[in-house]
Formats: C-alpha cells, sequence, structure tokens
C-alpha cells in the first residue's frame, strides 16, 4: 500500500497542517535496517526487533520525513535514528537518537546545516485505535431439525433471547465480517448442499436469502481480511469430496466466484482473522483429524500448509481477540470432545494446547464482541447445549455461562458493530 497524502503533515499540537508537495506513504516497514528518503511516510513494525532508520546523506530545508508506531510497539523495541552525516536537533551524527514509546508519530523536517533534523512532532497516541466490532452474532443450527434462529451478543458478551425467521433454516454453514461493521452467513446444509448466503446490518438484522454464490457445499469455514472483506473456504461437496475451494466477499457483501486449489481439501475446520488484516484457517477433518493451518494474505490469498499446531482436531471454533490476534478452541479429537484452545499470535503462529476452557463440545460457533475480546458459545457435547464462554483482550477464556437462546450445534457467528 502506497501512495500520495496531499497537504497531511502533523504539529506539534497534534493538529494537521498543510505541506507542499504531500507525502507518499510506503509499505510497512518490518526490518531491522531501512534507507528513508524525504517526502516519504514509514510506517515501522517492531513487533519482532528494533529498525534503525538511515536518513538521507544531503538534505534541502523543507524536506520531510514522517514514522508512525504500526504495531503500536516502540516501547517494546525501539526505532533508533542514524541521521546519515547530518545534523540533529543541532547534534553530529555521533549523537544517540532513539523513540521508545508506544503509539508514537515522529515528524521531522530538514532546517538547513546548523540545526539539521528537527522533529516538528513527536506525540504518541494515547489510546490504542478501535478495530474490532462492538457486537456479535449466533445464527442457525441444527436441534433435531435445521433453525433459523439467531441470537444476539451485546457489547458486555450477554446472549440474548432468540430471534426466528431469518432466512432458509440450514447448518454446517460459516459467518465472518465484511465493509467493517456488517456481517454475512453463507452456505450450509439444508438436506443438500447449498449456496444462500445472508447479509447481518451493521445493527444485526439478517436479511433474505441470496442464491448462486459459489459452489454449493457445507462444514465449511470463514474469517476477514484487509480489514473490510470476507473469505469462506474448504467444506464437503455433496456428501461426497472435501473441497479446497474459497470465495471472497467485497466489502459490499458480494461473494465471488471460486477460486481453487489453497491448501489440502477439507472440512469441519475454523477459521478467524490476525495481525489487524490477515486470516488463518485451522484445523478439520481430510479422512481424519488434522492439526495443519493456512494463513491468508490482506490480499484474501490463502497460502500452502503448516502441520503440527496443537493437538489434531475437526469442529473446533475461532474468533480474534485483543485486536491482533486469534484463538481456536474445543473440537473432537479421536471420537473425544474437547475444551482445549490454541492462541494465534499476530504474525499468525499457532501456540501449543492450553487445557480445562469450559464445557468440551464441538461443533460450535465463536466470533468478537466488545472492540477485542471473544465469545464461544452453543455446540454438542452428547447433546445440545448453549453454553458460552467469554475471551478476554489477553485471550483467557473464562468459565461456562448457562445457555441462552435454544440449544444447538452446527451453527456459525460473526461480529457486527
Amino acid at each position: 500500500m502506497s501512495g500520495p497524502v496531499a497537504n497531511n503533515v502533523f504539529r506539534s499540537s497534534g493538529v494537521i497542517a498543510s505541506a507542499a508537495g504531500g507525502l507518499s506513504w510506503q509499505d510497512v516497514v518490518t526490518a531491522s535496517t531501512v534507507t528513508v528518503e524525504a517526502g516519504k511516510g514509514y510506517p515501522i513494525n517492531t513487533t519482532s526487533n528494533t529498525c534503525t532508520i538511515t536518513l538521507p546523506s544531503s538534505a534541502e530545508a523543507g524536506d520531510q520525513i514522517i514514522f508512525l508506531d504500526y504495531a503500536r510497539t516502540w516501547g517494546t523495541n525501539k526505532i533508533i535514528i542514524d541521521s546519515n552525516g547530518l545534523n540533529y536537533q543541532g547534534e553530529d551524527d555521533t549523537y544517540t537518537v532513539e523513540y521508545d514509546t508506544s503509539g508514537q508519530t515522529v515528524s521531522i523536517v530538514y532546517s538547513g546545516a546548523t540545526v539539521g533534523w528537527i522533529p516538528e512532532s513527536d506525540v504518541d497516541v494515547s489510546d490504542v485505535p478501535v478495530t474490532g466490532n462492538e457486537e456479535g452474532i449466533f445464527g442457525y443450527g441444527y436441534t433435531g431439525s435445521d433453525v433459523s434462529i439467531t441470537n444476539l451478543v451485546n457489547s458486555s458478551g450477554v446472549v440474548a433471547s432468540n430471534v426466528t425467521g431469518v432466512g432458509t433454516a440450514r447448518n454446517s454453514q460459516a459467518a465472518c465480517e465484511y465493509g467493517g461493521d456488517k456481517g454475512i452467513f453463507g452456505f450450509g446444509y439444508t438436506g443438500g448442499a447449498v449456496s444462500m448466503s445472508n447479509l447481518v446490518s451493521n445493527s444485526g438484522v439478517v436479511a433474505t436469502d441470496v442464491t448462486g454464490v459459489g459452489t454449493a457445499r457445507y462444514g465449511i469455514a470463514a474469517c476477514k481480511y484487509s480489514s473490510d472483506k470476507g473469505i469462506f473456504a474448504y467444506g464437503w461437496l455433496a456428501d461426497t469430496n472435501n473441497t479446497a475451494l474459497s470465495n471472497l466477499v467485497s466489502n459490499a457483501g458480494v461473494v465471488a466466484t471460486d477460486v481453487t486449489g489453497v491448501g489440502t481439501a477439507r472440512r469441519y475446520l475454523a477459521a478467524c482473522e490476525y495481525g489487524l488484516d490477515k486470516g488463518i484457517f485451522g484445523y478439520g477433518y481430510t479422512s481424519s483429524q488434522v492439526s495443519m493451518t493456512n494463513l491468508v494474505s490482506n490480499a484474501g490469498v490463502i497460502a500452502t500448509d503448516v502441520t503440527g499446531v496443537g493437538t489434531v482436531k475437526s469442529a473446533p471454533a475461532a474468533c480474534g481477540y485483543g485486536d491482533d490476534k486469534g484463538i481456536f478452541a474445543y473440537g473432537s479429537s479421536g471420537g473425544g470432545y474437547l475444551s482445549i484452545s490454541n492462541l494465534v499470535s499476530n504474525a499468525g503462529v499457532v501456540a501449543t494446547d492450553t487445557t480445562g476452557v469450559g464445557t468440551a463440545r464441538y461443533y460450535i460457533a465463536a466470533c468478537e464482541y466488545g472492540q477485542g475480546k471473544g465469545i464461544f458459545g452453543f455446540g454438542d457435547n452428547g447433546s445440545y447445549t448453549g453454553v458460552t464462554n467469554l475471551v478476554s483482550n489477553t485471550g483467557v477464556v473464562a468459565a461456562d455461562v448457562s445457555a441462552v437462546g435454544t440449544a444447538r450445534a452446527y451453527l456459525a457467528a460473526c461480529s457486527f458493530n
């Protein structure tokens, strides 16, 4: 992502002032070193390492460069500025220049040879920007027969009573966010695989069926990517074959045609977002339960398999938490019900098992709520249940909350705002 941002310079007060010629924002820098140019802005991601920034070896009065803390990690891994032979605030380039405040934005302007580069703004943003949705929705499922009921989740993680009659009753579908504040349920099983979808408004209202969105299948998963788009992938075709098909969802909720061949074909897996703009599909069933995952880029491209990430399982659920991380939990392994969870880092790395997180069950659903928290709900533990488990913004799963709404399994969930 790069392109000109005309007339945007930060004053020391934090107010935006005009800047002749504008700035060109560059791709996010994750390397430990970078050489920069005047007239450009650089998001610096120090999640994994400090970053030494080398300024231009020559400059003209009025040249400007901006650096911003992309992942709010400068407090852990700082940036170091090498002024490359020019002065910085009147000091020569042997002077140590470091910034180590999380959430900081630094705008520097060249004043001439005597003083050199001057930070006209080096303020930090006190509050983490809002990235998650406030509310969620559980929908559809199986109680012994297919249902079309939904249950809203408020910003405190409280599940509401049933809302009925929201599109065709079905089970084994998936759901994800799109458009930054809305959701979509897609695909599923109604006695046969279907390809219908139902949009969810930013007030949690489910719309009527939209048909013909890619190849009919069920046992599918979905997640958000690129902050405002979604992706459905994998599943089971007409009770005969696993598939690796995927379908992108635009930021207007339009489901695209099939994309083929993205990782090992399987069904009854889960997916969630991570890293603010990427996604991950994990686990599932081929001819046996598996523990593989597949990362999704911020362009919606699914990567090849990554193996060996926690206990093999099928029918878990997953959701985001903490703005930029994710969690897989519950499921079935070897015929037994699981209560384990696996955290996903903001780099898409899946951690080892964490045990003892509420009632063991499978065919469960999960979504975000409260801008950084999550909720797992419903499922099958030998009988259908409506219990839920909240997830804190640090990825800790809480004890069971008694059932609200009709006990069921094979449902889906997503967030909205």
